[in-house]
């Protein structure tokens, strides 16, 4: 039994075939999604996904590279929907570089306007990182996260940034890239890391692991993320679905 802490079955990707996804995710042992909403699109679908799934649930906030879009009305949408019985956290929020739409000054102050919101409906968050780690992390401490906790989504930074997320009260999530060849980061972090702070997701339709990296990625293929930490941490396969599925549903508040 897994939980794909981090999907995007909201995705234009999945309009043709939604319920065959999470039928072939349920059938490779995917039992728990999280759908992550980040816009005025993808919020709505990401409710009325979880609303049609008792095992499904949401995560409503606003991606950094559309920081420059967000208005105060938006914040306040987002706060309002905190209260919805199928969201478990705020997010995805954070800081990409890679990306040049929104200024660095305008996502930071969006990053901190949602941790903010977070705190006051106290919920954790669900951080968003391109080549922006260390900024991350320092934001985080200023804006002391440790309050609500949350996730690091997809983690690629090195060590010994994702210790002191840890100490924040952060879990560490890996993906897709874990199991790429030429991901040093990601496999370091898997052994480096207590499994007690561990989870497993797939950012699909994005990142899909190797062998199927280049397609669409589905939830059903966190079963290969799972089997990569287990290799890399010497464990059993059974053991790290157990354990990181555990850890989401009580991150998330989920009760057995």
């Amino acid at each position: 039994m897994l939980f794909d802490t981090h999907v995007h079955l909201n995705a234009d990707q999945f309009e043709e075939d939604r319920e065959e996804t999470i039928r072939r995710a349920r059938e490779a042992g995917v039992e728990y999604m999280t759908v992550v909403g980040f816009d005025r699109k993808t919020i709505p679908k990401a409710l009325d996904i979880a609303e049609k799934d008792e095992k499904i649930y949401a995560a409503v906030g606003w991606h950094p590279v559309d920081a420059i879009d967000m208005t105060e009305e938006d914040l306040k949408w987002i706060e309002e929907l905190a209260d919805h019985p199928k969201v478990v956290a705020i997010g995805e929020m954070g800081l990409d570089y890679h990306w040049d739409k929104s200024p660095k000054d305008i996502q930071k102050e969006v990053f901190r306007k949602q941790i903010a919101l977070a705190k006051r409906v106290q919920l954790p968050i669900i951080i968003h990182n391109r080549e922006a780690t260390e900024d991350i992390i320092e934001l985080l401490e200023e804006e002391k996260a440790e309050e609500v906790g949350g996730i690091m989504h997809c983690y690629n930074g090195p060590v010994e940034l994702a210790e002191r997320a840890i100490e924040m009260n952060f879990m560490i999530s890996l993906g897709g890239p874990v199991t790429f060849k030429n991901a040093k980061l990601p496999k370091e972090v898997a052994k480096a890391v207590g499994m007690e702070h561990l989870l497993v997701e797939t950012d699909s339709p994005f990142l899909a692991p190797h062998p199927n990296r280049g397609k669409r990625n589905e939830p059903a293929w966190v079963t290969l993320v799972a089997e990569q930490i287990a290799e890399l941490k010497e464990l059993s396969y059974e053991e790290v679905a157990r354990e990181t599925t555990a850890n989401a549903k009580r991150f998330f508040g989920i009760n057995p």
